[in-house]
């Protein structure tokens, strides 16, 4: 199992015990039971155990690993090769969010929290090993007491089968709950999901809170939606990541199908329940999840509808829980009660970001092409940060030599790439008559101009353009700024192809021109049409005199 969070390991369960008896007898069972059900487990051999040069191979397993079960038994505390790898499993705890899982074996677990009996006894030989006030040995009480707070198995006497199958079943269903594939070069996210993280304060159990990821389409939120699911999800009961909310909830009968999923993916249920209708769902997702603690990720949501089915409000949700919404629009957020300092705006990449992404998309082979940094330039000028159209044109380029850059460069100036176009064009499908005319004003004439004197002009054409404007905020089709609105290239060159589709061949059928070429060829043509009728007139005029 590999995470976008934690390196790629060979294993998924780290098991932390002491005793080569129990290693040939109940630690045993429990490695096979879990060898048998496909789950990668680390299992150290006490015997090799020589010296400290095999401690960081220890620490390492530690750190890639999803999972630590911590076999305490009598004389665990006894090792200070345990007492090390229980420290580095409570860090890894806090710092890496790994599942920290005690099995209590023949011990009762107020031993290992209070350091007493056999856990007394071996911390005394501890202390007068280092010292009564060692730093290690406080450091060592400390991670005991932590651990034996955790909740887990006590097991003293029965059917010891019994408890490794609970066990198993345990571990398979919080491995079941896998990380998603964020991208192939997920460049300028993990500084991005550590605000993201800040923002969600994941450590307070207070309320449930929502939160907002919003921009432009093709701007990157699913990707950094994704990282920040991979990165907490397993700080949670139940998690569920709904990917294309807007594409998948078209019908009535859609949106069931997803509350469905909803309840499938958080409870970790074995089969679909089946939900008659949207509001027998939203009665059921709010009863069956009132106390439980979720992550719950709605992506691309474009109708208040979608929301009030699927996370209507926040008592529906345990304490703790967290519920992000990414969209294309600003105002939605604002309608599902989420305030402005709760909407996190996913901007553009750095320069020196989409220098990175682009070349890791076009230099893939170990024989790079030497492209000029000019072309290069060029496009990362064309792209303006935008990591789907990166993605897209650095794939495109990938192989290529430098007259294919240029030719590629000026075709996609004059007519905008199918994919990354079809991706920007939906926020301008879901517009109303009023928008879409003010945006193609925008993008044809009035790029880089000053809103007031927009709204002059097109207030005059009868259009509703305060409103208009402010739609087309939300909807990250423009940006002010300084009173300026601005328009990143691959919008317009978007607003303008819907322009050129009227007619592309003919620009005297289209409904605007803003080239000087098309617009002189239509007045030549004009000026001819009106000589040519000025000349019937004439003729109609002599003939009849």
């Amino acid at each position: 199992m590999a995470s976008s969070s934690k390196p790629k390991s060979n294993y998924e369960v780290f098991l932390s015990f002491r005793g080569i008896d129990l290693r040939n007898t109940f630690l045993g069972h429990l490695y096979k039971a879990l060898h048998h059900n496909g789950i990668y487990t680390f299992i150290d051999s006490e015997e090799l155990r020589k010296g400290d040069q095999t401690l960081p191979a220890l620490m390492k397993a530690i750190e890639e690993s999803f999972v630590a079960i911590i076999l305490f038994s009598k004389d665990y505390a006894s090792s200070r090769w345990c007492l090390e790898e229980l420290m580095k499993i409570m860090e890894c705890k806090e710092q890496k969010d790994l599942t920290v899982l005690p099995v209590f074996y023949k011990v009762d677990p107020r031993e290992v929290r209070r350091g007493s009996k056999s856990y007394g006894k071996a911390l005394a030989k501890h202390e007068s090993k280092f010292g009564k006030d060692s730093e290690k040995v406080e450091q060592w009480k400390k991670a005991l007491f932590d651990a034996g707070s955790l909740s887990g198995w006590h097991f003293n006497d029965g059917d010891e089968s019994e408890l490794i199958e609970r066990i198993v079943k345990e571990i398979s269903t919080l491995l079941d709950r896998t990380p998603l594939h964020v991208a192939k070069h997920p460049v300028g996210i993990n500084s991005r999901v550590v605000k993201l993280k800040f923002m969600l304060n994941v450590e307070s159990d207070d309320g449930v809170f929502m939160m907002g990821l919003w921009g432009k389409g093709g701007i990157g939120k699913t990707s950094l939606a994704k990282a920040i699911y991979n990165d907490i999800f397993r700080q949670f009961e139940g998690s569920a990541f709904l990917a294309n909310v807007r594409e998948t909830s078209k019908g009535c009968r859609d949106l069931v199908a997803l509350q469905e999923k909803l309840l499938l993916e958080i409870l970790l249920l074995k089969q679909r329940l089946v939900v008659s209708n949207v509001d027998a769902g939203t009665n059921l997702v709010r009863d069956r999840l009132c106390c439980k603690k979720v992550l719950l990720i709605l992506d691309d949501v474009d109708d208040l509808r979608q929301l009030n089915a699927l996370a209507g409000e926040g008592k529906w949700f345990g304490n703790g829980s967290r519920i992000i919404i990414t969209t294309r629009d600003k105002h939605l957020l604002t309608c599902h009660g989420i305030d402005q300092d709760q909407v996190y705006e996913v901007k553009a990449l750095e320069d020196n970001e989409a220098r990175e992404l682009l070349s890791k998309h076009v230099f893939q082979t170990y024989q790079k092409l030497k492209i000029k940094t000019d072309l290069v330039d060029g496009v990362l000028n064309y792209v303006e940060g935008l990591p789907l159209a990166i993605e897209v044109l650095g794939s495109f380029l990938c192989g290529r030599r430098e007259h294919e850059w240029k030719s590629t460069l000026k075709k996609f100036s004059k007519i905008p790439h199918k994919t990354i176009n079809n991706v920007l064009k939906i926020s301008y499908d879901g517009l109303e008559d009023n928008e879409k005319e003010i945006f193609l004003h925008i993008a044809c004439f009035f790029k880089g101009q000053d809103s007031e004197y927009i709204k002059r002009v097109i207030d005059s054409c009868d259009f509703e353009i305060t409103i208009g404007l402010e739609i087309l905020l939300e909807r990250s089709l423009i940006s002010m700024e300084h009173g300026i609105v601005e328009m990143h290239d691959l919008i317009q060159l978007m607003g303008m192809d819907i322009v050129n589709q009227e007619c592309r061949d003919d620009p005297w059928r289209r409904g605007r021109l803003w080239l000087y070429d098309d617009v002189l060829d239509v007045l030549s043509r004009d000026m001819v049409i009106l000589a040519n009728i000025v000349k019937i007139v004439l003729f109609v005029f002599d003939s009849n005199y």
